[in-house]
């Protein structure tokens, strides 16, 4: 069922029924800032794995999480490097997924996530409002996986259909392209490994060139700036989310292969 979620001042009945879905293990869908968002509790295994096969993809390509806060990185996240984090502090919210190393405490199952995560916090206020009462939730875009994500709540039904329990309506997506996604895991420094909504030389000018590794057949850091293809990280590598998966509002393996929330 489609429900308006259009003015803080009358969607309280509609982020009724998605937080009661969320909390019953079923998958919603969500307006974010970049796409449309199909997702479910980030620390329920079966609720993540129904997100999964709504999309019709496997375990090995994890759902990025959403999250309400910047403060919520510490407890999801562990050895998050200055500059990722220096990025969060200055996108978030925004069009940024930045993908760290899990804390390995954490009692959730991702998929094939060989302990990392892809975190991001939409600027979306019907997409905050409802992590902020929900937790984080695992979302990637809303659509079958080799589709175009959804931009509109309709669209996002069109192609999931009775596989989600809520959809929220926001409207049109602002942004309506995915989420940059940024690999915070490796030691030699960051990487871009997606192009989305914050363009590489907005990154460079917030922490410069030398916090970024050297691109693939590259000889200097510069090269991030320089819109050069994406790196494409291995399967262990969880995508982005509105989200954005991602979405953002995404988390293919191959986070460059298709958009999220």
């Amino acid at each position: 069922m489609i429900y308006p979620c259009f003015d803080p001042a009358t969607w309280g009945p509609s982020l009724d029924a998605a937080v009661d879905a969320v909390r019953r293990g079923a998958v919603v869908v969500l307006p974010t800032d970049t796409v449309y968002g199909v997702g479910a509790d980030a620390f329920d295994a079966k609720a993540v794995a129904a997100v999964l096969a709504a999309k019709g993809r496997g375990r090995q390509m994890p759902p990025p999480v959403l999250i309400p806060d910047i403060r919520t990185v510490d407890g999801l996240a562990r050895d998050v490097p200055a500059p990722a984090r220096a990025l969060m502090e200055e996108l978030w919210p925004g069009a940024l997924t930045v993908i760290v190393h899990a804390q390995p405490s954490l009692a959730w199952d991702l998929g094939d996530t060989h302990g990392t995560v892809a975190l991001r916090m939409p600027d979306h206020e019907a997409a905050l409002a409802l992590l902020r009462r929900t937790g984080p939730l695992a979302v990637t875009s809303a659509n079958l996986t080799g589709q175009p994500a959804a931009t509109t709540a309709d669209g996002a039904r069109e192609q999931l259909g009775d596989a989600v329990a809520v959809y929220l309506d926001g409207g049109d997506s602002p942004l309506g392209t995915a989420s940059t996604i940024v690999d915070a895991t490796d030691p030699e420094g960051l990487r871009v490994v997606r192009d989305g909504g914050v363009t590489r030389e907005r990154l460079v000018e917030i922490v410069g060139a030398a916090a970024f590794a050297a691109e693939p057949g590259d000889m200097s850091a510069d090269a991030v700036a320089g819109g050069a293809g994406d790196a494409r990280p291995g399967d262990s590598r969880p995508g982005d989310t509105g989200s954005g998966a991602a979405s953002a509002p995404d988390g293919p393996a191959d986070p460059s292969a298709e958009p999220t929330g």
